[in-house]
């Protein structure tokens, strides 16, 4: 079964409110669809809004790759043989995982709904119904409590906050969402580089009696011997991000003693669901969970991150959020949310489908 056709294109998509993190705010979100096209007329929906303030990617260089290289590449190829196309481009897309991300979510998408099965089944599902957390900028506390209080109320039942601006800011900021939401809540938080080794240290003692279950990045990627002098205690509930682009980077962060005790997986810094399944593995085989994150992105990219996470045993964590900032969208399907927990669809491929009239 070829692909006969393969279409790529950008869409512009605005939050629903702005979106601050340690060292930017964000109003909109560039998104890369690819549609691929079967001979029996099936579809396979890729994308990809790759994040160039850690990978050296744009979504408009994303997009200028797959139209005027890829694309045409794709057309004809057996759909029986995708794993070993993706293979054979990854080394020469290592520093494009955007690109690849939307060539390798679109191809797993076509071949499941042709195989007429969901894609996670097919990869050896073992898991659903995890919780994700959901994100709350950084902004005054009075405004985090309001929005904590407000996802709580939806049914989640854990939060992430972004902090990395003012470390005793963030501290009060935290204390105070504590007291508002109670205990039952677990409560991460997403430096993004934003503190120094003191900062980090001063961070971790004073807010022990809040209870934070996981410290996302909080000193900037190249640093990691730094963290490895921590004791073991607060390296447990590290998580690495910046830090974990790729394989190689991944295989560096397994060497004793361990920097973060915690690995987060975005497709938009691998390049897929491939190679975040071969990170995952590696992850397993070293004992450290998984922490499955995403940009402000399409329902596809996040439901492409949820089948994967979904076949690996070593799944822990969900932050799959970042289709919840968005006005509008691309595609619709994948997926339900319920009672603050992600759960897959049984459909074929993904799950997902264009939503009409876009592009």
């Amino acid at each position: 079964m070829k692909i006969t056709s393969a279409h790529a294109w950008l869409e512009k998509l605005p939050l629903t409110r702005p979106y601050t993190i340690a060292y930017d705010t964000f109003y909109d979100t560039r998104v890369v669809m690819l549609e691929l096209t079967l001979e029996n007329g099936m579809t396979g929906i890729g994308s990809a809004n790759p994040f160039e303030e850690v990978v050296g990617e744009s979504p408009e260089q994303t997009l200028e790759l797959l139209q005027n290289k890829w694309c045409s590449t794709l057309i004809g190829l057996d759909i029986e043989t995708f794993e070993l196309f993706i293979d054979t481009i990854s080394p020469t897309l290592t520093h494009q995982p955007g690109t690849l991300a939307a060539i390798d979510i679109a191809l797993h998408d076509a071949w499941a709904k042709w195989k007429g099965k969901p894609l996670a089944a097919l990869l050896g599902q073992c898991i659903n119904g995890l919780p994700t957390s959901v994100t709350i900028g950084i902004k005054d506390a009075a405004a985090s409590v309001q929005e904590a209080k407000e996802y709580v109320a939806m049914g989640f039942k854990a939060l992430k906050v972004k902090t990395g601006v003012n470390v005793e800011a963030d501290i009060e900021c935290l204390q105070r969402i504590r007291e508002a939401i109670g205990q039952a809540i677990e409560l991460r938080v997403d430096a993004n580089q934003g503190y120094d080794l003191n900062e980090l240290l001063y961070f971790y003692q004073s807010t022990q009696k809040i209870n934070i279950e996981l410290i996302e990045q909080p000193l900037p990627s190249g640093q990691e011997d730094v963290l490895k002098t921590l004791p073991e205690a607060v390296r447990k509930i590290l998580v690495a991000d910046e830090s974990l682009t790729g394989f190689e980077a991944a295989q560096q962060l397994c060497e004793i003693p361990v920097p973060f005790g915690v690995f987060n997986i975005k497709l938009m810094k691998c390049g897929g669901i491939r190679a975040a399944r071969k990170m995952a593995a590696l992850a397993l085989q070293h004992g450290l969970p998984i922490f499955w994150g995403c940009n402000d992105e399409s329902r596809a990219g996040i439901t492409a991150a949820l089948h994967a996470a979904y076949s690996c045993p070593g799944t822990r964590y969900l932050d799959l959020d970042g289709h919840l900032d968005l006005e509008r969208d691309v595609v619709d399907g994948g997926f339900a949310l319920r009672d603050g927990k992600l759960f897959l669809l049984d459909e074929p491929g993904l799950g997902i489908s264009r939503i009409t009239g876009v592009a």
